[in-house]
This record gives C-alpha cells, structure tokens and sequence, in this order.
C-alpha cells in the first residue's frame, strides 16, 4: 500500500447493495463473469492496481488503488448496464481504512441480507483468484483477503451467528422433519415448480434420502426437466387427484394468481401434511377443514426463518470483536509496510555516515581497531534504530508526519520510494 499511496493514491471501495439500490437498479450493475474479466483487463490498461470485483443479486463492489474514486466508477460503468447518475443516487464509497472495514463487514456476513451468509467470502476468493492471475494483485490485497477469509472462518466457528434455518425451503424442510416422521420413506408430492418448490425439493431429497417424490406440474416438459435433475417420477396433471390421494406431504409452489388445491381435490383418509409455499395462497383456507390434513403457509415458515434471523443477531457483538481483532492485526501490518521502506533508507544512511566516519578515523589514529570500531558503531545504529522503529509503530496518528519529518532531518527523498 504504501508504494501506492506515495503516488497519491488511495484504496477505494466503490459499489451498491440490496440496501440502497432495487433489484432493477442492482441488475443494471451486476457483472458476469466475462464482463469481470474484461473490467479487470481494462484497470490492467490504466494502470489502476489491486482491482477486485464482487457482483452477487444483492451487491455490486469494484475494490482498487486509485487516485480518484471516478476511476473505478467510469470501470463499472463502462462493463456494466448502468450509468454514472443512476450509480451516484445509490451508491456508497469507501477510502482507506474505511475500506478496510466494509470490507471485513462485507466478507464476513455482517452486511448481508441475510445475517450470517457466508456466500460473500467464496466470492471474494474468486475475485482476488481472477484479479492475480491478470497480473493486479499486490501484497496488500493478498493480506486483506486473507485476514478477511480469516476473520470469516473464526466467525463461523467461534458463533452461532449462522446457525439455524435462514431460507424458506430450508425453514420447509426443517418444519417436515420435524413434524412428519419416517420421512425418507413416505411419499412426498410436488406440485408446481417455482423457485421455492424447486429449492424444498432439493433440499429434501439431501437431507431425507427419500426415494418416492413425484413432480406434477401443468406443462410436464418444465417438470420432466427439473424431474431429469433430481431422478423423480413425473406425473400427468390430470393424475393430481390420485396422486394426492397416495401422498403424505403435498408442496405446492404454484405461482397461480387463485388457489390450485382446492377441497374437493382432497380425499384422503391418512394424514396429509399440506405446505402452501406460494405467493399469493395457492391452497384454498378450507381445506384446513378436512380432518386429517394439517395446512401450512409461507407466511408461517419466514417467521420461522424471523426467529432464526433474531437469534443471530444476539452473536453481533461476538462477530465485531473476532473482527476487531483481525483487522487490527492487518492495521498494524499495514502501518509497518508503510514506514519500512524510510527504515530501510534511514539504516543505509546511518551506515554511509558510520563508513565514512571510520575510513576518517582510520587515517588519523594509530593502531585504528577495525574490528571493535565497527562493533560498537554497529551497536549504536541499531539502538537509534530501535527507538525510531517504536515511535513509528506506538504512535500511528501521527506516523506520516513522522515519516515526513524522518525523510526531511535525513535527507532520505532520495531512497525513498
């Protein structure tokens, strides 16, 4: 970083996130992966260094040395849909340790929409992975990844701050297991094949081993499709009675705008466990009627997925202080690579004034000892050496006048660099 810095640039975070920018908005930003590279191969061209780029659905980040934060926000722009104005009314920028922070924030799951997600930290891999290998990384960024990837491993570990069912399938999945039991040989039935239903489906066939799951949905191509992915019998829409008849959990992740179950589709004399994940209600609310059938909403599993999300946020404060600890390793590391190189040319300075102090010496006195002259004026460099290596690191608000002051007094403008 210093090397950077000493050519007046700075580290930058600049990007947008579910909390400032819609779905649409975030979409005009977001970068695939061919649009990455070439945004990393354009910085290469500008000689803007240390370039990583993230793109989730929930956030877009571009990270890098530059003197101007516009560098890095004319790259997305450039790579991406969205333009300057539209980025400017959502967008945040960070500068320095500022960056650091969000960073560690970011990639540890603190910042996520859902507390605890740690799908931000293999991205970040990713990133710093496709940024070396253009030829953009330097040592700092390689050092902040690795202490953020650090900092995430601990937090996982050492909290509970990802514990629990935080999406609705899962919450689906947890709720049948516990409620239905000898799951993995009962018949389970899906009928439709949105998002949520497909994600349940998955979701079931890895936690309960169950062989007799059955896909019904109005066009079967969708179904046999999703069906090849997963080995599940498809079924006619026209066999949805008899198929509910046989069940004993029916998932129904229609999408309809009206109810698609309805009571007179349900006989059954066994019980029937119904979850109704879809927006709006695709069960009809009578069906709860019937006796041996249990109806469970949406609605009713995000509250599960609510107390789970409440639960978390009592591990904040245990995340912030494994975070306080790791970044401040990587800010003292950092403070250190700043002033080593006018260390380096303070020594090599000293050592010029020592070499020509005893060739003088050498001349004058008689009987001159080479060997002791050179021990104890060896010793008294590395003592004045000392002294300033531990101002610099015991007083880090005021480190670059210090360095400026050093550099000054020593005439060091020279070797630093």
């Amino acid at each position: 970083m210093e090397s950077s810095i000493s050519k007046g640039r700075h580290f930058y975070i600049i990007g947008l996130s579910y909390k400032k920018a819609d779905a649409e908005i975030r979409g005009h930003f977001s970068l695939n992966e061919e649009a990455k590279t070439r945004l990393l191969e354009q910085a290469k061209k500008e000689g803007i260094d240390g370039v990583l780029a993230t793109s989730t659905c929930n956030r877009t980040e571009v990270y890098g040395f530059a003197a101007h934060p516009f560098q890095l926000i004319k790259l997305l722009c450039e790579h991406t849909h969205g333009t300057v104005e539209e980025f400017e009314k959502v967008a945040y920028v960070y500068k320095n340790k500022q960056a650091i922070s969000h960073m560690f924030r970011v990639g540890t799951g603190l910042d996520s929409q859902i507390l605890g997600d740690f799908e931000i930290i293999s991205q970040l891999r990713i990133a710093f992975a496709q940024s070396k290998k253009i030829g953009l990384s330097n040592a700092f960024t390689e050092r902040l990844v690795n202490a953020v990837i650090q900092a995430s491993k601990r937090i996982k570990n050492e909290t509970e701050i990802s514990s629990g069912a935080t999406s609705v399938s899962f919450a689906s999945v947890q709720y049948i297991l516990k409620n239905v039991e000898d799951i993995s040989n009962k018949n389970i039935l899906l009928f439709g094949t949105g998002k949520i239903g497909r994600n349940t489906c998955e979701n079931l066939i890895k936690h309960t081993q169950n062989k007799h799951i059955t896909l019904i949905n109005r066009t079967k191509d969708k179904a046999e499709k999703i069906a090849g992915k997963f080995s599940l019998t498809v079924k006619d829409y026209a066999d949805l009675q008899a198929e509910i008849r046989n069940t004993d959990v029916l998932i129904v992740a229609t999408g309809a705008q009206n109810p698609t179950i309805s009571k007179e589709l349900i006989y059954c004399k066994k019980d029937l466990l119904i979850l109704d994940l879809s927006i709006p209600k695709n069960v009809a609310e009578d069906v709860e009627e019937l006796d041996n059938v249990r109806l469970v909403h949406l609605d009713h599993l995000s509250q599960i997925t609510d107390e789970t999300l409440q639960r978390r946020r009592k591990f904040i404060p245990e995340a912030e202080a494994i975070i306080v600890e790791v970044e401040s390793e990587f800010n003292k590391w950092l403070e250190t690579r700043k002033f080593a190189p006018t260390i380096k040319a303070l020594k090599k300075k000293l050592r010029m004034m020592k070499d020509a102090e005893l060739d003088f010496q050498r001349k004058k006195i008689a009987d001159f000892n080479d060997e002791q002259a050179e021990i104890v004026s060896n010793r008294i460099i590395q003592k004045i050496m000392k002294h300033f290596a531990n101002h610099l690191k015991e007083d880090s608000n005021t480190t670059d006048e210090s360095l400026e002051l050093i550099q000054k007094v020593f005439q060091l403008e020279e070797q630093v660099r």
